[in-house]
C-alpha cells in the first residue's frame, strides 16, 4: 500500500512538468469547458483561467488533465452534478465547485468517477455540495489536499464528503471534510489507504466502513462528529496513530467497532468522547499502545466480542475504564496503565503485584440501569465500590489484568 502510495504522488508530479502534454488548450470566461473537451484528445491539458462557469454535467471521457488558474469556480446552481469522469487517467486541480443539485433518488455528486482507474482529484475546494467526491467502482484513485465542506443540517438531506462504493485500492490524503452526513463513507472497498485527513464537524461519522476489508487508515483526526468512526462487517482493518476527539453526545462514541475482525488498532489519542471505543460482535483484534484520555467510557465490550486483546494502553481520567453487559470474558487485558490502580510493587520491577480489575460494580449497574446514573460521585457508589474490591462478587473473575503497570508507557 505504501509503495503504491509513492508511486502514485510521484506520476501526478510528473504531470505538472508542461513537456509531459501533448496538447495545451486554454479556457476563458464565457467559453465552453465541455466544448474544449470535446476538442482535447488523451493526454491533452485543458486550463481553465478564473471566472465563473455554469454548465450542466460536464462528462470528462478522455484521459486528459483539467487544471485551473486562479482558482475557477464550476456551479452546479444546485441543479446538477457536475463533473463525471468515465475515462482513466484523469487529473482534476485547481478548481473550486460549488451547488451541486440535490435529489431523494440520485445521488449528484461535485465530481463523480465511474469505472475509471487512475484518477487524480487534488487541492480543489468543494462547497456546499450534496455528495463531494463520489467513486462508483473506481479503482487507484488519489485524492488529496482537498477542502470538502457543506451545511449539511440532518441525515436524510446531506450526502458524504467523500463515498467509495465497490472500488479499491485508493489513496484518501490530506483532505480537510466537514458539514456533512458522513466525512467519509465506504462500502465494499478494499485495500484503501486514508491518511492524514482532518474529518469534523459531521453530522453522523467522521469515517464510516461497512463490507470493506483490507482497509489501512492513519494519522487522521476525527473530531466533534455526531460520531468519530464506525467500522462495521469488515476484516482486517489497521487503524494507527489517529486521533478522536470530543465526540460527544448520547449515543456517541470516538470508534465503533461491529462485527469486525483480524484487524488492529495501535497509537491511537481518545480524548473526550462520551465513549471512546464501542465494541460488538468483534473477534481477534488487538488494540495496544493506545491513549485514553478523560472520556465517559474507555473501551465498552459487549459479552458477544471474542479473543481480542488489549494490552499496553493508558488509562488516564475517565470516568469508566471498562464495562460490558455479560459475566463470561473471553478477551484479555494485559501491561495497561490504569491511573486508578492501588496496588504495590514489592519488587520494583514496575509491575503491580496484585492484578487489577478495571470493570468496577457501578458500571455494571448503570449498563443494566441507567438511571442509576444519578448516583454517580455518590458516597453510596463509593462504599460499593470499596467493598466490591474487598469481597469480589458480582464483576466477572476473569476480567483483569495480571500486569497492571505502575507507570505510564511513553506513548
Amino acid at each position: 500500500m505504501f509503495k503504491f502510495l509513492v508511486i502514485t504522488i510521484s506520476c501526478l508530479l510528473l504531470m505538472n512538468n508542461p513537456s509531459a502534454y501533448a496538447r495545451t488548450f486554454t479556457v476563458q470566461p464565457g467559453q465552453s469547458i465541455k466544448q474544449i473537451i470535446e476538442q482535447a484528445n488523451d493526454g491533452d491539458l485543458i486550463r481553465v483561467l478564473a471566472g465563473t462557469y455554469k454548465e450542466k454535467g460536464i462528462v470528462i471521457d478522455k484521459s486528459i488533465v483539467l487544471m485551473g488558474i486562479g482558482n475557477p469556480v464550476l456551479d452546479g446552481e444546485k441543479k446538477y452534478e457536475v463533473i463525471s469522469i468515465t475515462a482513466h487517467n484523469v487529473v482534476i486541480e485547481g478548481f473550486t465547485i460549488i451547488n451541486s443539485g440535490y435529489s431523494s433518488m440520485n445521488e449528484l455528486a461535485a465530481i463523480r468517477i465511474i469505472n475509471a482507474k487512475g484518477v487524480g482529484i487534488r487541492n480543489n475546494k468543494l462547497l456546499n455540495n450534496f455528495f463531494g467526491i463520489y467513486c462508483q467502482h473506481a479503482s487507484k484513485a488519489y485524492i488529496a489536499n482537498n477542502t470538502i465542506s457543506s451545511n449539511g443540517i440532518s441525515e436524510l438531506e446531506s450526502g458524504n464528503g467523500i463515498h467509495g462504493w465497490k472500488s479499491d485500492s485508493l489513496v484518501i490524503y490530506n483532505n480537510n471534510i466537514s458539514g456533512h452526513r458522513d466525512g467519509i463513507y465506504f462500502e465494499f472497498v478494499t485495500q484503501t489507504l486514508i491518511m492524514k485527513n482532518n474529518s469534523h464537524k459531521n453530522i453522523r461519522y467522521g469515517l464510516h466502513f461497512m463490507f470493506s476489508n483490507d482497509d489501512t487508515y492513519l494519522d487522521n483526526i476525527f473530531n466533534n462528529n455526531g460520531s468519530g468512526v464506525a467500522v462495521m462487517h469488515s476484516r482486517r482493518v489497521i487503524m494507527l496513530n489517529n486521533e478522536f476527539r470530543e465526540n460527544w453526545g448520547s449515543a456517541s462514541f470516538g470508534i465503533l467497532l461491529k462485527d469486525i475482525s483480524d484487524s488492529h488498532a495501535e497509537g491511537n489519542l481518545y480524548y473526550k468522547n462520551t465513549v471512546a471505543i464501542y465494541m460488538e460482535g468483534s473477534s481477534r483484534t488487538l488494540i495496544r499502545r493506545n491513549r485514553f484520555t478523560n472520556n465517559g467510557y474507555a473501551i465498552r465490550i459487549q459479552a458477544s466480542c471474542d479473543d481480542n486483546t488489549i494490552e499496553k494502553n493508558n488509562f488516564s481520567g475517565n470516568s469508566f475504564d471498562i464495562a460490558t453487559n455479560g459475566s463470561l470474558v473471553l478477551n484479555t487485558f494485559n501491561g495497561n496503565f490504569w491511573d486508578k490502580y492501588e496496588g504495590y510493587d514489592l519488587n520494583r520491577n514496575k509491575v503491580g503485584d496484585v492484578p487489577y480489575r478495571p470493570l468496577s460494580v457501578y458500571a455494571m449497574i448503570v449498563e443494566r440501569n441507567a438511571t442509576a446514573m444519578m448516583l454517580f460521585r455518590s458516597p453510596v457508589v463509593g462504599l460499593l465500590e470499596k467493598a466490591e474490591k474487598v469481597m469480589p462478587g458480582l464483576t466477572p473473575e476473569n476480567l483483569k489484568d495480571e500486569y497492571p503497570l505502575m507507570k505510564p508507557l511513553p506513548l
